[in-house]
């Protein structure tokens, strides 16, 4: 079970320096870019974002400039930064290598 409970600065930077493309914007909110061959490959990788999103039933914010995808995380009723923000972000990594695996 995943803790709602807002973590520490520290903790929050441990986890954060674990998720390769993610930083910290503020004291509340995770970001993170990806990159894409084109807009199609973009657009598949948002939507399979929205599947994830659904499944864990916690939403990003997502930008598409064209080719990159951003997304930031944080969560509304604990005020910040929790768990299951640091495990979306993970998700969504692991989404990322496997959609560049299969485009190779």
């Amino acid at each position: 079970m995943l803790k709602l409970e807002k973590m520490t600065t520290e903790a929050a930077d441990a986890a954060i320096a674990s998720l390769a493309g993610w930083s910290r914007q503020d004291e509340k909110w995770i970001a993170g870019s990806y990159r894409f061959a084109g807009f199609p490959a973009a657009i598949a990788f948002v939507a399979r974002i929205a599947e994830i999103a659904e499944a864990m039933n916690h939403h990003p914010f997502i930008a598409i400039d064209y080719k990159k995808v951003t997304l930031r995380l944080t969560t509304w009723h604990a005020g910040g930064l929790t768990e299951l923000d640091m495990q979306s972000a993970e998700r969504y990594n692991e989404a990322y290598r496997t959609s560049i695996a299969g485009n190779r």
